[in-house]
């Protein structure tokens, strides 16, 4: 299959977005800093696990666990070192120097975005052929991905790297597809399903569904 990628220039931003650095992988947080929700390079990690708990749409003692795994998560994201830890937990993560940090698989993974920050979208496709038919709870048929179908791709993926494969990928995967699920996912129990269409979304254009973004505090930046 040819390598399709979106037009748009690693890092430039498509019209209404802010830039995004290349060495910010993670699509959840590409999204949030092209549309101005958080900045680009260092944000607080008190701000980040509040808008990760908020875009959850969990509320009371669920959000505050939520808040707090997403908090212990991001004080390690730019390196494991006890400097590093300190400086990241009372100045913030550096969302720029992600790549290359401790929860880089380096091209492990999905290989959706690689490392210039560029959209396969043919690795969509095949996200996609994991997936089955989804009952949309606001009515309708979509194609996506319950946990259990996630579970089957994430180990395809360990497969298909091989021996370039780390005995971490499978613990670094559980804090990438399945944190997804709980935040863009639809539905409730086994059949919450992540949609196709929503992660080609999240990939290719940098955008949060409106049911997500209206429960985040207006962005700070401007566009």
């Amino acid at each position: 299959m040819s390598d399709q990628r979106i037009a748009t220039a690693p890092g430039a931003a498509p019209a209404g977005q802010l830039p995004v650095s290349p060495n910010n992988p993670c699509p959840f947080l590409r999204a949030l800093v092209a549309n101005g929700y958080v900045s680009g390079h260092l944000v607080p990690l008190s701000q980040l696990s509040e808008i990760i708990g908020f875009a959850t749409g969990e509320m009371g003692s669920e959000q505050k666990k939520v808040r707090r795994k997403a908090w212990m998560v991001a004080v390690i994201a730019n390196g494991l070192g006890p400097l590093r830890v300190f400086k990241s937990a009372t100045s913030g993560a550096v969302l720029d120097e992600l790549r290359n940090g401790p929860l880089d698989k380096h091209g492990g993974g999905s290989r959706i975005l690689d490392a210039e920050a560029r959209v396969h979208e043919e690795q969509i496709d095949r996200l996609a052929s994991f997936g089955k038919d989804c009952k949309d709870p606001s009515g309708g048929i979509e194609l996506g991905l319950t946990a259990k179908e996630i579970d089957t791709f994430m180990a395809a993926n360990i497969k298909r790297d091989g021996d370039a494969a780390r005995w971490y990928y499978p613990i670094l995967m559980k804090g990438e597809w399945p944190v997804l699920l709980k935040i863009l996912g639809k539905g409730e129990g086994e059949a919450r399903y992540l949609s196709i269409a929503e992660v080609r979304t999240l990939f290719v254009e940098r955008r949060l569904p409106e049911r997500i973004t209206s429960r985040l505090p207006k962005p700070a930046a401007k566009i």
